[in-house]
């Protein structure tokens, strides 16, 4: 990995699987991650959060 980028994973806000994961640098970004991403155990696209 180049730079201060960090491997997150990315959690389903609906079901709470654990189903990306994902890199981001940490340095230029201080909010947490939130893109919507398919859901293979709910069927449809919902909202993915980043955990720690």
């Amino acid at each position: 990995m180049a730079g201060k980028e960090d491997k997150v994973i990315l959690t389903c806000t609906v079901c709470l699987s654990r189903n990306y994961t994902t890199h981001r640098n940490k340095k230029s970004s201080n909010e947490r991650l939130e893109l919507k991403k398919f859901c293979k155990k709910c069927g449809e696209h919902t909202l993915h959060k980043e955990t720690k």
